[in-house]
């Protein structure tokens, strides 16, 4: 079975435990061969400052099947710049709108 999920993370606090429950679920499904998955962790508001940090830049490297979005309203709130940001990350115009896009596509939506 395919699984979608989006997970949210919007205050650098969350962080930590958002890595773990992707983590978490992430190694469950390579287990499982009947599983598969598809995982967006989104970033916006004050969060999106984890990307800069070694810990941020170390989660985009080591899940390399899991795709990271930044909300450039956030980047722009926190003077960041996408040359600033790990390689892979996409950038998004706003992330509110990348969730409800992502929700109308069938991603079951995650905020630890």
């Amino acid at each position: 079975m395919r699984h979608k999920v989006v997970f949210h993370v919007d205050q650098p606090d969350h962080w930590a435990h958002t890595m773990q429950n992707v983590a978490n679920l992430t190694t469950y499904v390579e287990s499982e061969p009947k599983e598969q998955l598809q995982v967006v962790v989104l970033v916006n508001g004050a969060a999106i400052t984890k990307y800069l940090d070694q810990d941020g830049r170390d989660v985009v490297r080591r899940f390399t099947d899991v795709e990271f979005h930044a909300c450039h309203n956030s980047m722009s709130t926190h003077n960041i710049t996408a040359d600033q940001l790990p390689e892979s990350v996409l950038v998004v115009p706003v992330g509110v709108l990348d969730l409800i896009k992502l929700q109308e596509s069938g991603y079951a939506y995650i905020k630890p």
